[in-house]
């Protein structure tokens, strides 16, 4: 029982990974078409996502509190249904501030999977780093699937379509997880599948401190190159693809897609070697790469941009790692909800600062530079923490018996 409860707790826990960074940047590429129907410009339309943005990371905190106090899978269950019926209700807007007030519901419920549904997941593995990497690849999977989705569906059905579809399938999807929650399949557990030794508490302080820095310029990061790829591509390639918004959102899609796998690799390094020595690294390695992109104007921009966008998404299962390594158990979801409001709620600041850039320059180059500086600041905090050595193989790690399934 308990082996199927874990796969089914990946299998649930992946999906909405994937919806929770699909449904957010839907808008994204949507925004493309709505500049031509609604005749309103680019940086005033794309404000309207921002509380969205600023909700997907401010939520993170209480929603990891009431994972936490309740019911990790009860509250899952509210990001299935909350997701998919907000995201109906965009569909069906017919002005900014409805379309705005449903984005922002969207970017609520969103708030809930990373707080929630990560710590679910990393009580109910056997194998931490490979579970976070499978895990990632479906978010990655998402923000890959974002523009394709969008695109395809607002070229060939009009924008409505866009958010109406895949809202529906949210939906079904809700439905399959209660039914699974209700018969028992699905767990919630209170410590570990597989216990870990316990940290030192000036080791939790420590790493509290100084990756609330990091994940700040590392979310920062990831938000930041999410919404604004799709213009980037549009300015400088789109008469390669015709301007085309499916062709854009393709090419965004390729990116994301080259990238998703890269979260394996970097689940395999985090079981392995040193969690602090795989996630200074990738750090360091962002900054060239991402000044190298600010200069290309030419159909390799999606390569290097896939490069980019895998540096800064390898690092994420030996950060989630960390994390869970010097939280208790029990704070676990209150951990990741702080994480979270970082990464996604104060890092929206990076979101933000798109239309203004862009209002005042006409371009996003200098979004580059910004990005090139968070990176630098994230690996300079990186090297600050404990060193921790090799990993122990998961194999030698004794899972707990089931004696109170």
């Amino acid at each position: 029982m308990a082996r199927y409860a874990s796969l089914l707790t990946l299998v649930f826990s992946s999906i909405a990974h994937t919806f929770s960074h699909l449904f957010t940047l839907l808008f994204a590429t949507v925004v493309l078409v709505l500049e031509k129907q609604w005749g309103m410009g680019y940086d005033t339309l794309f404000a309207l996502s921002i509380p969205m943005s600023v909700l997907f990371g401010a939520a993170a905190l209480p929603a990891g509190w009431l994972g936490d106090r309740w019911s990790a899978s009860g509250t899952m269950s509210l990001f299935f249904l909350g997701v998919g019926g907000c995201s109906v209700l965009a569909g069906l807007s017919d002005t900014p501030l409805t379309l705005c007030l449903s984005l922002a519901g969207i970017g609520l419920f969103a708030a809930i999977y990373h707080p929630v549904g990560i710590p679910w997941l990393v009580r109910n593995a056997t194998n931490r780093g490979r579970a976070l990497g499978i895990n990632g690849v479906f978010g990655s999977a998402g923000t890959a699937g974002a523009a394709l989705v969008a695109g395809f569906l607002a070229d060939r059905y009009g924008w409505r379509a866009a958010f109406i579809v895949p809202g529906a399938v949210c939906l079904v999807i809700a439905a399959a997880f209660l039914w699974a929650r209700q018969s028992g399949l699905l767990l919630d557990r209170k410590e570990d599948l597989v216990p870990q030794p316990a940290p030192a508490k000036s080791d939790i302080w420590r790493v509290f401190w100084v990756m609330s820095a990091t994940m700040l310029c590392t979310g920062l990061i990831y938000q930041a190159t999410a919404f604004a790829l799709p213009k980037v591509f549009d300015e400088r390639l789109s008469g390669f693809f015709h301007d085309s918004v499916f062709g854009i959102g393709g090419m965004v899609t390729i990116v994301y897609t080259c990238s998703a796998l890269t979260q394996l690799v970097g689940g395999e390094l985090a079981d392995r070697y040193s969690l602090r020595g795989v996630y200074a690294t990738v750090q360091w390695l962002q900054i060239p790469v991402i000044l190298f992109a600010m200069t290309v104007i030419h159909p390799a921009l999606v390569g290097v941009a896939a490069l980019m966008v895998s540096l800064n998404v390898a690092g994420q299962p030996a950060e989630n790692s960390l994390l869970a390594k010097y939280t208790p158990p029990q704070w676990r979801g209150r951990a990741f909800g702080v994480k979270f409001v970082l990464t996604l709620g104060v890092s929206s600041l990076g979101v933000a600062v798109i239309p203004v850039i862009y209002r005042l320059t006409g371009t996003l180059d200098v979004l580059f530079i910004l990005l090139a500086g968070a990176a630098a600041c994230a690996g300079v905090f990186a090297l600050m923490l404990p060193r921790d050595g090799r990993r122990l193989p998961a194999a030698e790690a004794q899972p707990q018996t089931a004696a109170a399934e």
